[in-house]
């Protein structure tokens, strides 16, 4: 087990950059792990769209004990038991529905549901919620739109996922109400396909700099 046990962290606080990471072979996990975590990224996602998903949670949750992991993608009250049992630290949803959010908010750990309008926002704020996904980023209006929503709510903090780029997660950063941002750059599938662990730490450690 790693270090971070309860609901009483911020995922938005981790790190920078949260890597979304897609796994077909669990083997790949924890040197995978291993390599964002040296990098300076300790939040993991691994996205619950592959049958070897949990697995990997499992693997990494139980091996890499620097790790803070997530499942991602999670869809189902039946995933968020799932991805609790196999030893997720945090959940992410690119979106929510009341029976989602309800076995989320169950789950004894902190979660991200995804939102993109202002509506939305208002009324997970309504539900006691503050630290929220903003998905897709780049097509539901990326910077500009966060920043629009500043003002009017502020108690909103975000994870901006979908569409980011080493030379756009700067500006997002740069916003009062973004915590961090979630990506798939320093994941190059090139790299995973050959298991280039270095090349992977190196991209890790680039992205954990690029805040301040």
């Amino acid at each position: 087990m790693g270090g971070v046990t309860s609901a009483a962290f911020s995922v938005l606080s981790l790190a920078p950059v949260i890597p979304v990471v897609v796994l077909d072979d669990a083997a790949d996990a924890v040197p995978l792990a291993r390599a964002l975590v040296a990098g300076g990224l300790p939040a993991i996602e691994v996205t619950l769209r592959t049958p070897a998903a949990l697995e990997a949670v499992r693997a990494i949750d139980g091996e890499v004990p620097d790790a803070v992991v997530g499942a991602g993608t999670v869809l189902s009250a039946d995933q968020v038991d799932a991805a609790r049992a196999a030893g997720s630290r945090f959940l992410v949803s690119p979106g929510w529905s009341p029976r989602l959010l309800g076995a989320m908010k169950d789950s004894g750990v902190p979660f991200l549901p995804g939102v993109s309008t202002a509506s939305e926002v208002v009324t997970l704020l309504d539900e006691g919620l503050t630290e929220l996904k903003f998905f897709p980023a780049e097509t539901a209006g990326g910077t500009s739109h966060l920043r629009s929503l500043a003002a009017p709510l502020p108690r909103a903090r975000f994870c901006p996922t979908g569409g980011i780029t080493p030379a756009t997660a700067p500006a997002y950063l740069a916003l009062p109400n973004v915590g961090c941002v979630g990506g798939t750059w320093m994941l190059p599938p090139d790299a995973l396909a050959a298991k280039d662990w270095p090349r992977i730490e190196r991209l890790a450690r680039e992205a954990a700099r690029l805040r301040g």
